[in-house]
């Protein structure tokens, strides 16, 4: 007897571990955390570009750490920081850093330069091998770096900064986050095209960083504008400039947690609000807002600027009461999320006043996008 009794204390215990395994696993999953890892470019002996007394790795470092600060401030996200201070850091260890952090993404921070010192506007760079001369003149430009790494033609072994083509021989990761990196890349361009920078080249861009190259997640590279240019590179060296470009990325980076990780969807949408799933009106309310939209609000251009104001997996009534007083509230199934929309006009700089609204609302991480005959196109595109 007295054995049976121990054969079910050990049993129990070992149901009790099991129970505690599959609480914590179960917990950590619904827990997850969204890691940044954020790469200031350049860094101590290694000054990146100098203009009129400014140097981009120390206004590179001044915009990681504020958006790092801005993001921190959000629940579930985590930052990882390649350098918080001014050191130099190999090419290929800040993409070690992004790797052995396990992070969802990798956004790393320049400043462009040109002997044009009228050149000037943001560009933002995704993983590829590009033939435009344009893009390869820029990764030569940034991959250079290694050269200041000891040891780096046994590091780098079969990689000639000099003719980017050469990292066709490595293996190559870029189409497996080609997509979210371009997501990305659009979000954080359109949030520079709100602040009324110029995106250069008019679309994401591709080249062979190889910083990205071996960051393994969806990552991107931008370029914040040229240090070369004096307006630009003054704004760039600014407290004001780079205040409003950290909250462009930092914004853009939320934007994309809350579409592919889940949305802090208790500072758009409470508990206790009604869903829709079940509502006959709510359906009806959300075709009448899709598919018939007031005919005073239509624009008589096919291209249309609307603020998305959030991605959920809860369908919502869409009236004011939801969505903090707004009117004019559309929506869009995309998969298993719903995107919503807030406002929609043909004029650019309406859009604009209509995004600061949002904003004011307290829809921080809204952003403008851009819709030709039904199809979200590139905001740049819709803007020309």
């Amino acid at each position: 007897m007295l054995k049976i009794m121990r054969k079910y204390r050990k049993t129990d215990a070992l149901l009790t571990v099991l129970m505690m395994m599959v609480c914590s696993l179960v917990f950590s999953q619904s827990d997850q955390v969204f890691k940044v890892t954020l790469d200031a470019g350049h860094g101590g002996h290694d000054f990146g570009a100098a203009y009129n007394g400014h140097v981009e790795k120390n206004i590179a470092l001044a915009v990681v750490l504020k958006v790092g600060k801005i993001l921190e401030a959000h629940p579930k996200v985590s930052v990882i920081y390649t350098r918080k201070t001014d050191v130099f850091i190999d090419l290929i260890e800040r993409a070690n850093i992004a790797n052995r952090a396990n992070a969802n993404i990798f956004v790393s921070i320049h400043c462009n330069a040109n002997r044009n010192t009228a050149a000037d506007g943001t560009e933002t760079y995704v993983m590829g091998m590009t033939k435009i001369a344009s893009n390869l003149e820029a990764s030569k430009k940034e991959n250079a770096v290694v050269t200041l790494e000891k040891d780096y033609q046994r590091k780098y072994e079969g990689f000639d900064p000099n003719s980017p083509e050469t990292m066709i021989g490595f293996t190559l990761m870029q189409e497996e986050y080609l997509d979210n990196s371009i997501s990305l890349a659009s979000k954080i361009q359109n949030g520079f095209a709100a602040l009324g920078k110029k995106v250069r080249g008019g679309g994401v861009k591709q080249a062979p960083f190889m910083v990205l190259h071996k960051a393994y997640m969806p990552r991107v590279l931008i370029e914040m504008g040229f240090i070369s240019n004096y307006v630009e590179g003054n704004i760039l060296a600014s407290e004001e400039g780079q205040d409003d470009i950290a909250k462009a990325i930092a914004d853009a980076i939320i934007s994309y947690k809350n579409e592919y990780f889940g949305g802090e969807e208790s500072e758009v949408i409470k508990p206790s609000q009604r869903m829709a799933e079940n509502s006959e009106d709510s359906a009806a309310s959300t075709k009448s807002v899709i598919d018939e939209p007031k005919k005073s609000n239509q624009p008589n251009s096919d291209v249309v600027f609307k603020v998305q104001l959030a991605v959920s997996r809860r369908k919502l009534e869409l009236a004011p009461k939801n969505f903090k007083g707004l009117k004019d509230i559309s929506m869009i199934p995309v998969g298993k999320n719903y995107k919503y929309f807030y406002g929609q006009t043909s004029d650019y700089e309406i859009s604009r006043n209509l995004l600061n609204e949002a904003k004011a609302k307290g829809f921080d991480s809204a952003f403008l996008v851009a819709f030709k005959n039904g199809n979200e196109i590139d905001i740049q595109e819709a803007i020309k």
